[in-house]
């Protein structure tokens, strides 16, 4: 069979990203190295990636890529950087002869399979975890570190990363920015393509650095003592890549509201199109407030978060006794109830907190929002499909197909009363293409479809293995891990996890973790014989 497609060009450059890997792992062994732990997972997984890669490498020295060698080259990464990223959970619970003895020999991470999980949660930016209620005290710093920066270097785009830095990936960059960037498509901002990623990393790392010393600014005035320098750092690390990881087993709500509120604006931003804030940065502010989608995004948020702040104010939103089965008693509940009803400012917190974090698919939780009502999950639940904007970081169906499909239906029944009439549908002005428009349709209906089927093989697996899973838990589940949310409800709640699952679910949510990052059709064209066939 003639293939069409270079696929030793595609691993070539998969073994350049891996190669270069190895640079951010030397950040979580300073961190080792500086608090006294063992640098032994570090020191394994720079050598894999080094040895690796240069095998990689070495297929083709002088890769080609177009836009099929893209696709295998984008997918087969992130793949690639799952599995390698295992290594330090793995070397940290098992130990590594000669080098260290078991650090933490009752960590869930010995287990392949969870360390999987937890790395490609941790690259794909989705934040679920099997670590449950162990917080950093279990767990090296440094491994926690990786953990943290593994979501960081996942938000904007590991390809994206190495196609601003790496001259090599400059040719063919646009085809591979096309099939990583998360959104219907990235906007060239610069002639180059590679000062295109580098201006989108360099406004990542601008607010990363902004929310560090904000947050670091708290603690050192006050108001919030336990946000240290290390948790300073971690929490901005998943904050921009709307990853939700964090180094504290109860998220946000072991930290001050003074931090909540902070978090809040940060996390809008990482669900807002990056190239905006290029625009603005440029001298161009008026594009932020004309942008539709921005103004669609922004309006979509307020009013679930207005619903939200009702329903938890008049006491609505909150369960009144522990549903069977539940992690919480009805101790847990009246405190809960009343630290959300005392006052207008909680209720708006917690419902600013939970409506952006989820809608953002950043996954930190404020409170245990399984105390909440059914009316106030269900719409939580609904909020996992809507999404942050195009060119964000955030991950789900995204606000502007819902925006561009909102616009096609209007269009749909203006025609049907005036068959005569004309009427594109329009985005920032301009008419957008019949082919865009069904693509968008066609992604929508293919990502709900995934979804039901999803539901549907937790389910089957939970019959299997007699793990007690409700409707709302499976179809949470579903959504929170292919949207790259995070936490569900019940079982795998924001102060939960996806612990219990079998080693084979757990498989089959990183493979929805996987496709929901590259948006599905990345994934699955490779899947077609018209693909490869030449």
């Amino acid at each position: 069979m003639n293939f069409r497609v270079d696929y030793r060009a595609s691993l070539s450059l998969v073994g350049t990203v891996l190669k270069y890997l190895s640079v951010p792992l030397v950040f979580p062994l300073a961190v080792s190295v500086f608090y006294g732990e063992t640098i032994a997972p570090f020191l394994v997984t720079i050598a894999v990636t080094l040895v690796l890669g240069r095998a990689l490498e070495s297929l083709r020295p002088v890769p080609d890529i177009r836009t099929r060698e893209g696709f295998l080259m984008v997918a087969v990464t992130w793949l690639a950087v799952g599995h390698v990223g295992a290594i330090p959970y793995l070397v940290e619970a098992h130990g590594v002869p000669l080098l260290a003895a078991p650090v933490a020999p009752t960590s869930t991470l010995a287990n392949p399979a969870n360390a999987l999980f937890e790395s490609m949660s941790g690259f794909t930016t989705t934040g679920a975890t099997v670590l449950g209620s162990i917080s950093v005290e279990t767990h090296t710093r440094g491994v926690m570190l990786w953990r943290q920066l593994t979501q960081w270097l996942g938000g904007m785009g590991i390809v994206v990363l190495a196609v601003a830095i790496l001259p090599e990936l400059s040719v063919g960059g646009a085809q591979l920015m096309d099939a990583e960037a998360p959104g219907p498509g990235i906007e060239k901002l610069t002639p180059r393509i590679a000062e295109t990623a580098r201006a989108l990393w360099g406004a990542y790392l601008g607010f990363t650095v902004l929310q560090i010393l904000l947050l670091y600014g708290l603690h050192l005035t006050g108001h919030a003592d336990a946000m240290t320098f290390y948790n300073a750092v971690s929490h901005a690390l998943t904050t921009m890549p709307t990853g939700g990881f964090s180094p504290e087993a109860r998220s946000i709500e072991a930290f001050s509201a003074a931090v909540q509120w902070v978090v809040i604006p940060f996390m809008v931003a990482a669900g807002t199109n990056f190239a905006l804030f290029w625009h603005v940065l440029t001298g161009e502010p008026e594009h932020l407030v004309r942008d539709s989608e921005f103004r669609f995004y922004v309006g979509v948020m307020g009013a679930i978060t207005a619903v939200l702040a009702v329903l938890l104010f008049v006491g609505g939103g909150l369960l009144t006794q522990a549903p069977t089965g539940g992690t919480f008693d009805a101790a847990y509940l009246s405190g809960v109830r009343e630290a959300v009803v005392a006052g207008v400012e909680p209720s708006l917190r917690h419902a600013a907190f939970q409506a952006v974090s989820i809608m953002t698919t950043t996954g930190y939780a404020s409170m245990d929002f399984n105390a909440w009502s059914a009316p106030a999950q269900y719409l939580l639940l609904f909020v996992m499909f809507v999404g942050g904007s195009a060119g964000s970081t955030g991950g789900a169906i995204k606000v502007v197909r819902w925006y561009v499909i909102l616009k096609s239906i209007r269009r749909e029944l203006f025609t049907t009363a005036r068959p005569e009439a004309v009427r594109p549908v329009r985005l920032g002005g301009r008419a957008i293409d019949e082919r865009a428009i069904r693509g968008i349709y066609a992604f929508t209906v293919l990502y709900l479809l995934i979804f039901v089927v999803a539901v549907v093989v937790l389910f089957t697996d939970a019959l299997r293995t007699g793990l007690s899973l409700s409707v709302l838990e499976a179809m949470s589940t579903a959504a929170a891990t292919l949207g790259n949310v995070g936490p569900g409800f019940g079982l795998v709640g924001p102060m939960g996890s996806y612990l219990d699952f079998s080693n084979a679910a757990k498989l089959f949510l990183i493979c929805l973790m996987w496709v929901g990052r590259l948006e599905i059709l990345p994934v699955l064209v490779l899947l077609t014989p018209e693909y490869w066939r030449g």
